[in-house]
Formats: C-alpha cells, structure tokens, sequence
C-alpha cells in the first residue's frame, strides 16, 4: 500500500468481516481446549505437544485477527483517492513495455473470478498505486523487472 490509510470497497469489506467473524469463531473453539501454561500439569510428552501445537494455532488466529482488524479501522478513516488518482477501486488501463494495452481493476482481495484484477499488493498493484495518466511505473515480478505507463485512471467505483 502507499502508507497512507486506503478506501476499501464494500466486496473486500464484507470478505474481510466474513473471514474476523469466521477466525474469532476458530479462535473461541482453541481457546476452550487450552488448559493453560502450567509445566506441572499431568500428562504425557503427547499431550504437551498437543496443547503447545494448540496455543500456536491460537497465536496464529490471533495475528490474523488483529491484522484484519486494523485494515478494517484503517479503511474506515480513509478518503478516496483525488479524482483521476489510482487507488483500490480504480479501473487502469496500462500499456506494458511490449506494446499491449489492458484495462486492470486494482482490488484489495485476489478474486479468482476477475481476470483483470490486480491485487493492490502485488507488485504491479504497489507501483500503480497513487499514480496518474501517464506517469511511468516500473516493477519487479519473479522473471525480472518490469515497466508499464497508465494511460489512463478510472474513478474508483464503490469504495467507501
């Protein structure tokens, strides 16, 4: 992201409620197993690997559960991008080094279902973000570096 708070649209909020309720749900389920810290407790050598594989799980919940919710506080402060600007929400039509022209949604979460969308953390996202008709974006992708110019920005549609 851009290191300033990002809109979010009402598709990635709504996912990203759906996976807190769901994770605080998973994270109440591990909670009601653990029995606590205490290294005196009976059991055997199993047992105490179990309740340590447990408690990661939880440690695990409980990162992605704060990760989530300080996006969702973040978007709620956010302003959308000044007209013309990209940002999550904005439809941009890219013309990359080899010559090809294509028109890219930047979201928040991966769709699978939308083939022109361009996750606003992959790299291409990142160096889209902010920017303007034609200003030049270079990135890096697994096969090297990339560059691309936006020719054009739509306005984001939706975004809160």
């Amino acid at each position: 992201m851009t290191g300033v708070p990002e809109p979010i649209s009402p598709d990635a909020r709504r996912a990203l409620e759906q996976e807190l309720s769901t994770l605080r749900t998973e994270r109440e389920t591990v909670a009601a197993t653990l029995r606590g810290t205490d290294a005196d407790s009976p059991g055997d050598l199993a047992d105490q690997a179990d309740e340590l594989q447990r408690a990661t799980e939880a440690a695990r919940l409980d990162s992605r559960i704060a990760v989530i919710e300080a996006r969702l506080a973040q978007a709620a402060v956010a302003v959308p991008p000044a007209p013309g600007v990209v940002g999550v929400g904005s439809t941009v039509t890219v013309r990359f080094a080899d010559g090809s022209t294509t028109a890219v949604h930047l979201g928040e979460i991966a769709d699978s279902t939308d083939s022109a969308l361009v996750t606003a953390d992959s790299p291409l996202g990142r160096a889209l973000l902010g920017r303007v008709a034609g200003d030049p974006v270079s990135y890096r992708t697994p096969e090297g570096p990339k560059s691309a110019v936006v020719v054009s920005v739509g306005s984001p549609s939706g975004e809160a």
